[in-house]
């Protein structure tokens, strides 16, 4: 006789093997070790990036006489918010580690890599090892139009770098004059304070000496001589 049920005997045993659903118990587990959060800084923290793009670079060895590469990742131009100063910051994409470190002087000078339109290289004093060294780079981009910007970007900080250090010797060339003035208003003023003091001693006469008083002649005691001459006058 088929069985009347519509849930027939597979059902039930799909229901049986079926996984059990977790439940909540509400139970909390705190962890193990407690990790504290931790303030990172990349010492870009006061400047602005003025500007921003991939790439990768290469610096020149001179020993091995060939261009050997630095990294691939992000090159920046940050601006400082209170000095203003421009520098150069390249880090590789996935360790962050530092390419390139410098400031971009008036006197440096970008040009396009000979052959390649999407390379330029230029010369600078770089400090991504922690020491100052004479390095030669190149970097390369994915398009024409990224190294054009590059470059435009490169040539304008070197630029204003160069008007903002003209400014700064004229401001500086303005003030020792000011103070050379006030120095030399200084001198004037106390040379004829001086001369005035002088001619005023001139003119006052030097004082007279007071004359010096005689003693008085002290007065001499008297004798019993004369007290008997005094004392015989007045009985006549």
């Amino acid at each position: 006789m088929a069985s009347t049920d519509p849930e027939g005997p597979e059902h039930r045993e799909e229901e049986e093997n079926a996984p059990a659903v977790d439940e909540d118990t509400g139970a909390q587990v705190a962890p193990i070790v407690k990790l504290e959060e931790v303030a990172v800084t990349t010492g870009e923290e006061d400047e602005d990036p003025i500007l921003d793009l991939k790439a990768k670079l290469y610096r020149f060895d001179k020993d091995g006489n060939q261009w050997k590469e630095r990294g691939a990742g992000s090159v920046k131009f940050l601006k400082h918010k209170v000095t203003g100063k421009v520098r150069l910051v390249m880090r590789q994409s996935k360790t962050l580690k530092i390419c390139a470190n410098h400031l971009v002087l008036p006197t440096m000078i970008v040009q396009e890599h000979v052959g390649n339109e999407k390379s330029c290289v230029w010369h600078a004093n770089d400090f991504a090892d922690g020491e100052l060294k004479d390095e030669t780079f190149c970097i390369r981009f994915a398009t024409v139009e990224n190294c054009k910007t590059f470059m435009e970007k490169f040539q304008d900080v070197a630029a204003a770098s160069q008007n903002k250090q003209e400014e700064a010797e004229d401001v500086a060339e303005k003030k020792q004059q000011e103070e050379d003035k006030d120095a030399s208003d200084t001198a004037g003023l106390l040379e004829k304070l001086s001369v005035e003091e002088k001619k005023k001693n001139e003119k006052e006469p030097e004082p007279e000496p007071e004359p010096e008083l005689e003693p008085e002649p002290e007065a001499k005691p008297k004798v019993d001589g004369d007290k008997k001459d005094e004392e015989a006058s007045a009985s006549t």
